[in-house]
């Protein structure tokens, strides 16, 4: 038996015999978690923006908050600097990411929602501080990507409203998920 076997059948042994106790106490540890402490983690944002936080910004509020938080991984012009993505670029229109791996997935030909890159660039970006991007900072970044990749002009003021309206170029390439039994058709799978 490997040490790690073994590890892992101690632990199994212990928790088997905490469970046991348990069924007449409980363990005495952790606390109930607040509805203002869930509100804090509740940031999601989904695609018809439902969960977009109040606040605003322009391309060109973005720039500087993209060269300071964002350059440093996904490049200058947004070519990604391996191992981090490309973002900007890629071929547009006619082309079929099956037929060549080696195509990049940028934010306009792969992202089929302008308000989930909303939600994944103030969740998990930048990299070494996730979170701290402020609503407006975000709006800004999301505006600036967006005017670089041509889908938002330059100086449009992106917020909820505006951001939610946006359709992106690839949306066409998904298809809805339907996993409430419905029959199915020609848009979903």
């Amino acid at each position: 038996m490997t040490r790690l076997m073994m590890i892992v059948a101690a632990i199994f042994t212990f928790s088997l015999a905490a469970a046991a106790q348990s069924q007449s106490k409980p363990f005495g540890i952790g606390t109930p978690v607040t509805p203002e402490q869930i509100a804090a983690l509740d940031i999601d944002v989904r695609p018809d923006g439902t969960g977009l936080p109040a606040g605003s910004g322009t391309a060109e509020q973005g720039a500087p908050i993209y060269a300071a938080q964002c350059a440093s991984c996904h490049g200058e012009n947004g070519e990604g600097k391996p191992p981090y993505p490309q973002l900007l670029g890629g071929p547009r229109n006619t082309f079929d990411f099956a037929s060549d791996y080696k195509i990049p997935r940028t934010i306009g030909n792969y992202w089929p929602y302008a308000t989930t890159l909303y939600d994944y660039i103030h969740r998990a970006m930048p990299l070494t501080t996730p979170g701290s991007l402020t609503p407006d900072q975000t709006y800004a970044v999301t505006a600036y990507l967006l005017a670089r990749e041509g889908i938002l002009s330059p100086g449009q003021v992106l917020d909820a409203k505006s951001l939610a309206a946006i359709q992106m170029p690839a949306r066409s390439h998904f298809v809805q998920d339907d996993r409430r039994g419905s029959t199915g058709g020609a848009r979903v799978r």
